[in-house]
């Protein structure tokens, strides 16, 4: 399978993997940023990409940046649809409460994870199955696991 891409702006760096096997593109980001504490903003990485059929693409926190400086995304994941030829955003969230995070053209700010996808018909019903969780919610399964 093949990901095709282009770049919207001459300066974009094309997706990398960090290592031969890496489920994750890395993203960079293509202008500077300025994250204050609990600021948040999208930042452009001057690419496009043609996700194939039947699959969608996941953006996705780069770990390093959660540990050494809270950045996450505040949609994690960003879901990128088959059809969508726009550039790809990343929206950004500095959870830190003291420190201002900087992007910088070239930085990598977070990559793209594409995973296949089933095509689903919906169907109405006045009742679902019934099945052995039902309709227990958050926090149902409990906080340790017994032994």
């Amino acid at each position: 399978m093949t990901l095709e891409f282009t770049r919207l702006n001459p300066a974009a760096i094309a997706p990398t993997r960090a290592y031969d096997g890496d489920a994750g593109f890395d993203l960079y980001a293509i202008e500077e940023a300025r994250l204050e504490p609990g600021a948040r903003i999208d930042v452009g990485t001057g690419i496009a990409v043609a996700i194939p059929a039947r699959h969608a693409g996941l953006i996705l926190p780069r770990s390093g940046l959660a540990l050494r400086h809270g950045i996450a995304l505040v949609n994690a994941p960003g879901l990128i649809d088959a059809g969508y030829r726009g550039e790809l955003r990343v929206l950004l969230l500095n959870t830190d409460r003291d420190e201002v995070f900087a992007v910088e053209p070239g930085d990598r700010i977070a990559q793209l994870v594409i995973v296949a996808t089933a095509q689903i018909d919906l169907i109405e019903r006045a009742r679902l199955e019934d099945s052995e969780r039902g309709s227990r919610g958050l926090g149902s399964s409990g906080v340790r696991l017994t032994r």
